[in-house]
């Protein structure tokens, strides 16, 4: 859909937005509605106010629901199967007992973090942490103490590697849009990425941690397993024989090694290295699609964790009774798209990119200021960063910027694009449920740490374009 032509000023619409993210904490938050009644709701009465006809509004709400369950339905779905397998089978202990045995207790929280880094090189956020939300739960069940010691580190590192690495979609838009080369944007990202992490991330959540208890969740996963598993066979119980640390680790790299199938061929397509419609490259691509890698996963997980040790029905069970807890999550998340999707096409965010688009100030602080706004504003980070490509883009073909720079300035956007998560993100509502944390807590635990990965990557950024 297209957005509509603003029926108010910029300040009007922003203030509609501002009271729309206040009535839906209050609903939320104070009357205790559930979050997904609230934020329907709250997305109807919002297409409303900003003048959308009635008649559109189903379209207008399908919008931002329909994209954001169709990316995150079949993510979590299959994400929860492989991290049900892995718990009960004992995978997930013998990945933390090899991390632990490797970097000692003290350093699990950074392991943890140093491996989302890793697989958050070629795999999405959504689907990096929904693979390694049961790895997070089984060490912090074991050491104790708040949750957000481990899963904080983990999300962070996902989260930095999506806002600002090639391949992932937002950078790679942001520098075709402002004629940055992908190769150096990807050079010189993943260390800014790495060391912001490690600042606005790392160091943060021991601070949260510390002072903000959040226990170990059983909502995705159930109950902690003892290594059996009723499965009504003659002997009442299955004993699951845990599987080595080498079968968990090729495991989880198939999805990373799949994936990266997509993302490499689709960038060298793009860039003219290889040719389009190759058998060959449409057949790995598709083996790379998301949904399609990890639902590979699962049945690999299947086939080497379920089947040597039980039947195909006690599999089946297993892997049923991870759904069903997270039906909720799916319904939430996309109602947070749903949400994001009505300001987005109401012309908020088009309205204040042309309030701002001149601003007269460094080209690098216009850059991170407009794409926070669109964030704050809209929600989604990709939106952010390829609109604010688009704006400023005439601007910096006229400052003849050179390549090291426009790098500085992609970079400068996605750390815009990625402070201030809130509630309009469809990724608050992701993290807030997966970790079963309230909205309050998400607010005060996740929000500011994506704030100051954010300031941390532009302080960066920043640095350098000064001494480049």
């Amino acid at each position: 859909m297209e957005a509509i032509e603003p029926q108010f000023g910029t300040v009007t619409l922003l203030l509609i937005a501002a009271g729309a993210v206040a009535v839906l904490l209050f609903l939320i938050m104070k009357v205790k509605l559930h979050a997904f009644v609230s934020l329907v709701l709250v997305s109807v009465l919002t297409a409303v106010v900003v003048g959308f006809e009635p008649g559109d509004i189903p379209d207008v709400l399908m919008f931002g629901f329909a994209d954001t369950i169709g990316g995150v339905a079949l993510l979590v779905a299959f994400g929860v199967m492989l991290g049900r397998l892995l718990e009960v089978t004992g995978g997930a202990q013998t990945l933390a007992d090899t991390l632990i045995g490797r970097f000692g207790e003290k350093r699990a929280p950074f392991a943890l973090g140093v491996a989302s880094l890793l697989f958050g090189f070629p795999i999405f956020f959504d689907a990096g942490l929904v693979v390694f939300v049961p790895i997070i739960l089984t060490v912090a069940r074991r050491f104790g103490g708040s949750v957000l010691y481990y899963a904080l580190p983990a999300a962070g590192a996902f989260a930095a590697m999506h806002a600002v690495v090639p391949p992932h979609p937002g950078p790679v838009a942001a520098a075709n849009l402002i004629g940055a080369n992908v190769g150096l944007t990807l050079l010189v990202g993943i260390p800014i990425a790495v060391v912001a992490w490690y600042v606005g991330v790392m160091l943060v959540s021991r601070f949260l941690a510390a002072r903000i208890d959040v226990p170990v969740s059983d909502v995705i996963f159930g109950e902690v397993q003892d290594g059996t598993e009723r499965n009504g066979e003659k002997d009442g119980e299955t004993t699951w024989r845990a599987p080595s640390f080498v079968t968990v680790l090729l495991l989880l790299l198939i999805p990373l090694v799949l994936i990266s199938f997509n993302t490499v061929l689709t960038t060298l397509v793009e860039s003219g290295v290889l040719a389009e419609d190759q058998d060959w490259v449409d057949f790995l691509s598709l083996l790379g699609i998301t949904p399609v890698a990890l639902m590979i996963t699962v049945i690999a997980a299947i086939l080497v964790l379920g089947r040597p040790n039980a039947s195909m029905a006690t599999v089946t069970k297993i892997v049923d009774q991870a759904l069903g807890p997270v039906c909720s999550i799916i319904l939430i998340t996309g109602a947070g798209g749903m949400f994001g999707g009505v300001l987005e096409l109401s012309g908020i965010g088009d309205a204040l990119s042309g309030s701002l688009s001149d601003l007269g100030i460094s080209l690098i602080l216009q850059a991170f200021i407009i794409a926070t706004l669109l964030r704050v504003a809209q929600g989604s980070a990709t939106v952010a960063l390829t609109t604010t490509g688009g704006l400023i883009a005439g601007a910096v073909g006229d400052a003849n910027l050179g390549d090291f720079k426009l790098t500085l300035l992609v970079v400068a956007i996605a750390a815009g694009a990625t402070v201030l998560s809130h509630v309009n993100d469809s990724g608050f509502w992701l993290v807030s449920r997966l970790f079963g944390m309230d909205e309050k807590t998400t607010l005060k635990t996740w929000t500011v740490m994506e704030t100051t990965l954010g300031l941390s990557v532009f302080a960066i950024a920043s640095l350098l374009w000064l001494v480049a």
